[in-house]
């Protein structure tokens, strides 16, 4: 009866973006409906015991590609699998891309997708739309798309040439019509006429192996494109996400960019932000293949804690894990030959618990455990402070912001989604911060047969997961009460105001105005 649409969360802290306070949490029909103390509840309602626990915002997965049809083969995580292992890691929703060849109709594109994932869904989702093309066709269905199907994020690529790839005139009028249908672009930032021809200088150099994945596209070729993406659409006025942020310097471009006041945002990964890409040199080639994702992971191994600070700052907005996996036999297209390994790493079911693990804990992560022993000796016969090894980079509350609130606001569905307040969405975790877990491929729900956090000990897990105002999730017996298509689509408005605010205020005098002068007189 009724009573299975109620649910009552009592004894837990709950944790938003902004704060933190000791409250029970009432839910009825999918929606929050009280927040507070000794709350006046109906008989008969589910109680959820969370004494001792953290309850907070189920996180907002910003960039998955399930099922993803890509370099010959389709991603072993399909909608279902990989929404799944995401509710059990404590993510309430993704948003997953569209993504299809040149010369597609991106509303067919986009009807195609939502026919794969609308029957799958374990949580809710949304999709951004990858342009790959551009014509007065396409023009005319992202209006369409914008206007109408819910979307109000557009996702190109300075990568993966012949393929997926625009040139820069074609970004200038991608970027001019996302402005004018107050959309956010999004761009996937590589020099792909730089990699192209760097791929065939490592093959001709006799490196087949996945090192020159990393060899053929450093990280100055992601923050080139970085730098060229922001300044084309600063020029026009256009807000700009970068996602996949896997280096330093291309970190570093996005917050000398944001110091200037450009409107930009950068989106690091699980991948980035939990190991790193002395993986590529690895002499097993399974393991190195593994790891095999563009951009690549930096092998500067400081690069994790870099972008983990950039994002306790503020200076990185949002994460996502761009979960496009694929098995060993899929991964051994390239065994020969770097160029054909299908690109992707997992990341949808670990990322909560890495960024806790990483940013809230900030244990270092495995391999820099001998380094960090090499220093403590330092420290102890030197006898210096040891800041910064243990401390945390992050509190519960930019956890939050970082895994939940910032998404939300960024793809304009806050305060429905990002927070625990009455009137939003019922999607929301139980998060134990005592508790710890092993991640490894033997025991996460993923279908991915490798795990490039494989080892990572995280302190901080999801104890249970509540998609919807239902229970789906219950860690201490693995238990899942969810079906395929219990998620929904979330459509999503443009124009967002925590993006467009900036934009529009400076719509008014954005364009420069021409000097009066006589006409010269002269021969």
């Amino acid at each position: 009866g009724a009573s299975h649409n109620r649910l009552h969360i009592k004894g837990g802290r709950v944790v938003n973006a902004d704060c933190s306070v000791d409250a029970d949490v009432y839910i009825e029909n999918g929606l929050i409906v009280k927040v507070g103390k000794n709350l006046d509840v109906p008989g008969g309602t589910r109680v959820v015991d969370a004494s001792g626990k953290l309850v907070m915002p189920g996180g907002i997965d910003t960039h998955t590609h399930m099922q993803l049809p890509f370099m010959g083969t389709f991603a072993v995580d399909d909608f279902y699998v990989g929404t799944k292992a995401a509710i059990a890691g404590g993510t309430t929703m993704i948003i997953d891309f569209v993504l299809d060849q040149k010369g597609v109709s991106l509303i067919e594109a986009y009807d195609k997708w939502r026919g794969w994932a609308d029957p799958k869904v374990c949580c809710d989702y949304s999709f951004h739309i990858a342009v790959t093309w551009w014509s007065p066709q396409v023009k005319s269905e992202m209006a369409e798309l914008a206007k109408n199907r819910g979307i109000n994020s557009f996702k190109m690529f300075m990568a993966y040439k012949d393929v997926f790839m625009l040139d820069d005139s074609e970004l200038y009028e991608v970027y001019k019509n996302c402005r004018e249908l107050g959309a956010l672009a999004m761009m996937h930032a590589e020099n792909g006429h730089v990699i192209q021809h760097e791929q065939e200088r490592m093959l001709n150099l006799g490196i087949t192996g996945p090192e020159g994945h990393a060899l053929c596209r450093p990280e100055d070729v992601e923050a080139e494109a970085t730098g060229r993406a922001i300044m084309i659409a600063n020029r026009l006025n256009c807000p700009m996400y970068i996602v996949h942020v896997m280096s330093k310097s291309s970190a570093d471009v996005i917050v000398q960019a944001r110091k200037q006041g450009n409107v930009v945002f950068g989106e690091p990964i699980a991948a980035s932000l939990g190991t790193d890409g002395t993986n590529y040199w690895h002499k097993c080639w399974r393991h190195a293949a593994g790891h095999v994702m563009g951009p690549p992971l930096r092998p500067d191994p400081t690069t994790p804690g870099y972008l983990m600070d950039l994002l306790a700052n503020g200076d990185l907005e949002c994460t996502g894990t761009d979960n496009c996996t694929f098995n060993a036999s899929q991964k051994a297209l390239g065994k020969d030959n770097f160029a054909k390994i299908p690109n992707g790493v997992n990341g949808v079911e670990d990322r909560m618990s890495v960024i806790w693990e990483v940013g809230v804990i900030c244990n270092p992560p495995i391999y820099l455990h001998l380094y960090y022993q090499y220093i403590s000796i330092c420290i102890k016969l030197l006898n210096l402070p040891a800041r910064g090894v243990a401390s945390g980079k992050m509190d519960e509350n930019r956890f939050v912001a970082v895994t939940s609130t910032n998404a939300a606001k960024v793809f304009n569905i806050y305060p429905q989604k990002g927070v625990i307040a009455p009137g939003s969405d019922a999607d929301i975790i139980i998060w134990d911060a005592e508790a710890t877990r092993t991640i490894s491929a033997k025991t996460h729900h993923q279908a991915v047969d490798f795990n490039i956090f494989e080892g990572l000990v995280c302190h901080g897990v999801n104890s249970c997961t509540i998609s919807r105002g239902k229970v789906v999730y219950e860690a201490e017996d693995n238990k899942f009460t969810v079906s395929g298509g219990d998620g929904k689509f979330v459509p999503r408005k443009p124009f967002c105001k925590y993006v467009y605010n900036r934009i529009n205020k400076r719509k008014e005098n954005y364009d420069p105005s021409k000097v009066e002068r006589e006409p010269f007189q002269g021969d």
